[in-house]
């Protein structure tokens, strides 16, 4: 291919929004234009590297026998319905009305798709596991895209979905996935974290993501200095920093030297850190209570304080009964946070969010910063395991200005549900290890997860066991975000005068200027561009009528890994330069064999990222 039969409009400045590596550098390589905020299309050299990438994906897939098809972007939304999330994803999801006004969806996700083609096809136990994915595109109105293609509106995914007939299948096509997604990150050149997650709306029973650092990333991980522990904040757990007691009657025991509970005045004192200064005292002394807001919780409520009468409801007719609402109180030690996704996942709710101003006084009976544990009735309490060990804390009295002293959980109050909900951070102790934790910013590029029957179960999906009997496949949903994928192989790798692509996903292998293409230089550069191409190398002829140094800019800001440099002088003596982009210097080799050892080069780099 040559330069001048191409279209690579490359650029000296970056347009204005661009304020990461990879926005820059993309656009100004001419790999990618803007067509509206979050809209992005692929120019010609942007789309080679997406091609390589697809095809080491679908290399990968095949190696585990998940099988690719094609459905539609575009899905009748009565699947949404029958899954319970047409109105769960909110504003996200773009939806649109064909002409006979039946409701559509642009995918934002495939798992009704998918779900819904195997339920018409699926009979036997025979049929299962089956494993089935797509690289397509998907659609989701982001409030606020951003960072070029790594948070678009429109951007392809590769999605694989999975179907079982028990547990231990599911695991190992889970396991499958997880060695995949290794192998797919390494030969792109990409440095990963793969972490424990939360599950968030997708559902399901176990998930793992796989980050790459980012200054910039939308995620906080957590990770062990000791071991290999690491969890998104969602979803990190810490070595307990207290002694939990065995039973409700230990904890009991433990207050019996404690003085009764007494109120106290706090003279316009709500905060936390009001209150240590009013009482002298650390944060760890106080019960912080806390009312939150829950929707869609498909949890049985029945049985907790205040929800018997709640109203509950299907989103659809073959859809799991939910609450639309429902209140809680969260007591924690007063030091920590609340972790909102580990509550949202105990509660198997849709969202949730502290309660509005006016929710808690009508619901604790006190304005805000006066909640507290003792004598609240009509809620739920929902109590952290930290608040097990405190036999004689401060919280609220549930009046203004007054708190209690000398607070003990098991004698003064008790819980409804038990659990770890603190947010974990930096300085605490690994759960496996004990070792401390650190924090970084990562970008989420894949995420695999057991579904479980969250999807099959309100879809009807079922199938014949071996005994003829009616059951429910498990189900797994594996994703890659590809745009992303290829964005962060530039985060990683580039300088300051531009990208430094891997072998692997580099649009070409080799770029061969030609100081003048013309007589003798254009005869050697020829004949070797068509032995480069007989030995599997893609190269790339810049045949521009530009200043050499002009081509030398274009080459190290595209990131094309090899550049050959053809000159009168060196032709003369039967030799050409060749250089590793972002690599030491160029050196001269004999032209009768530089195609050779190029190739050899490169195949020696792509086996190097193959190699696992």
């Amino acid at each position: 291919m040559k330069f001048s039969q191409t279209f690579i409009p490359t650029l000296r400045e970056a347009p204005a929004d661009a304020v990461i590596v990879s926005h820059r550098l993309m656009f100004r390589a001419g790999m990618i234009r803007k067509f509206a905020n979050g809209l992005f299309a692929y120019l010609p050299l942007g789309l080679r590297s997406f091609r390589k990438l697809e095809q080491i994906i679908r290399e990968e897939m095949a190696a585990i026998n998940s099988l690719e098809l094609k459905p539609t972007v575009v899905v009748p939304g009565e699947l949404w319905k029958e899954s319970g999330r047409w109105d769960a994803m909110g504003d996200a999801m773009l939806r649109a009305k064909n002409r006979l006004g039946a409701d559509l969806v642009i995918s934002p996700t495939a798992e009704e798709a998918f779900t819904s083609l195997v339920r018409d096809e699926l009979s036997s136990y025979r049929q299962l596991p089956l494993s089935l994915y797509q690289i397509n595109s998907k659609y989701r109105d982001e409030i606020r895209p951003r960072y070029g293609v790594m948070r678009g509106r429109e951007f392809v995914m590769k999605d694989a979905y999975s179907y079982h007939t028990g547990e231990a299948s599911l695991d190992q096509t889970y396991q499958d996935m997880g060695r995949a997604y290794r192998r797919i990150f390494k030969r792109c050149g990409l440095t990963v974290i793969p972490v424990q997650a939360d599950s968030g709306a997708m559902g399901g029973s176990g998930s793992e993501e796989f980050m790459v650092e980012s200054e910039i990333g939308d995620n906080t991980l957590l990770l062990c200095k000791d071991c290999d522990y690491a969890a998104n904040v969602e979803k990190a757990g810490c070595k307990p920093d207290f002694t939990a007691p065995p039973s409700i009657e230990a904890a009991r025991a433990a207050s019996s030297s404690t003085p009764a509970a007494e109120k106290i005045d706090t003279p316009e004192v709500k905060t936390i850190g009001e209150l240590c200064a009013f009482l002298k005292t650390s944060a760890r002394t106080f019960i912080k209570t806390l009312i939150y807001r829950a929707v869609n919780v498909e949890l049985d409520l029945s049985a907790a304080p205040g929800c018997a009468s709640l109203e509950r409801r299907r989103p659809a007719p073959d859809a799991p009964l939910v609450y639309p609402e429902a209140f809680f109180a969260v007591v924690i030690r007063g030091d920590l946070d609340v972790n909102e996704a580990k509550l949202a996942a105990a509660l198997k709710a849709g969202e949730v969010a502290l309660a509005a101003d006016g929710d808690v006084q009508r619901l604790s009976g006190a304005p805000v910063g006066f909640a507290g544990p003792l004598g609240l009735t009509g809620l739920p309490i929902i109590v952290d395991e930290t608040v097990t060990a405190m036999n004689d804390a401060v919280t609220g009295a549930l009046e203004k200005d007054l708190h209690y002293r000398h607070a003990a959980y098991g004698r003064d109050f008790e819980g409804w549900m038990l659990g770890d909900f603190r947010t974990v951070k930096a300085g605490d102790r690994c759960p496996r290890c004990g070792g401390e934790l650190y924090e970084k910013k990562g970008n989420e590029l894949g995420h695999i997860f057991k579904l479980g029957y969250k999807y099959t179960r309100s879809m009807n999906v079922s199938y014949l066991d071996e005994n003829g009997k009616t059951q429910v496949p498990l189900m797994g949903s594996y994703g890659i975000g590809l745009d992303r994928t290829l964005a962060s192989v530039i985060e990683e790798h580039h300088d300051e005068d531009g990208i430094i692509w891997p072998v692997s996903v580099a649009p070409y292998h080799a770029v061969i200027i030609p100081i003048k293409y013309a007589g003798a230089v254009k005869e050697a550069v020829d004949a070797l561009a068509k032995e480069l191409e007989g030995l599997g190398v893609e190269a790339l002829i810049d045949d521009r009528d530009e200043r050499p140094g002009v081509k030398f800019k274009d080459a190290d800001l595209t990131g094309i890994p090899f550049r050959l440099v053809a000159a009168d002088k060196n032709l003369a003596a039967g030799k050409v330069e060749i250089k590793r982009r972002g690599a030491g210097e160029p050196r001269l080799v004999g032209i009768n064999g530089a195609a050779e050892e190029l190739a050899a080069m490169v195949r020696a780099e792509l086996a190097a990222l193959d190699d696992s």
